[in-house]
């Protein structure tokens, strides 16, 4: 930020180029975290098939432009499997296959106690079926939920996209009063962040 105005502008346009270099490989969706969340100021949501490739992007993102200024605060990641608690995938769980973004997004990391995995499975999916009924009353909320279980510290990665920052609030606030939640381990930090197209969010920045 302190750099002369034409710099900051040369290393934004340069840092939203090497995004594009990728565009074939991983799709990326940009946040604003400025003023929501200390440390983000900038949220990448990145969808792609291949870890390396994933890994080559942040390597390039690091070294071009206003990158090199970048430090990375939080980074997040898991794949996509059908749910061992329902039949088929719900509206809300097939965001991750959409293109087009809601205005809001929140996303933590999430695991769950020792517990919970050694009651029966009838047990889980009892309260499982009660946690989903909440959810399904909120249809309008999507969520995103990706497995990372023995591949980095938390166990989930799970994601919501809103227009309704307060409602929902009240849906985690009504998550969080089924029997479910005696077992949740860790679900921080919460990131919430705006959606907004890619330059915009680098102008924010500065």
């Amino acid at each position: 930020r302190r750099l002369p105005q034409g710099a900051r502008a040369d290393g934004r346009e340069s840092f939203a180029a090497a995004i594009g270099e990728y565009n074939d490989a991983v799709a990326t969706w940009a946040y604003s975290g400025i003023g929501l969340k200390i440390g983000v100021d900038l949220l990448l949501w990145r969808r792609g098939g291949d870890p390396k490739s994933m890994q080559e992007m942040t390597s390039r993102l690091l070294t071009a432009g206003m990158g090199a200024y970048c430090e990375i605060t939080h980074q997040l990641f898991g794949f996509t499997r059908p749910s061992s608690y329902t039949r088929r995938p719900t509206t809300q769980e097939q965001a991750i296959d959409l293109d087009e973004r809601q205005t809001y997004l929140t996303v933590y990391p999430f695991s769950k106690t020792p517990e919970w995995y050694l009651m029966s499975r009838d047990a889980r999916q009892g309260m499982m079926n009660e946690h989903m009924r909440v959810g399904h009353e909120y249809a309008d909320i999507r969520q995103v939920l990706l497995y990372s279980t023995g591949l980095d510290d938390q166990e989930f990665v799970v994601a919501y996209e809103t227009e309704d920052l307060p409602r929902f609030s009240q849906l985690v606030a009504d998550l969080r009063s089924t029997e479910a939640r005696r077992y949740t381990l860790r679900d921080t930090p919460i990131i919430t962040a705006v959606y907004r197209p890619l330059r915009e969010a680098l102008a924010l920045i500065g």
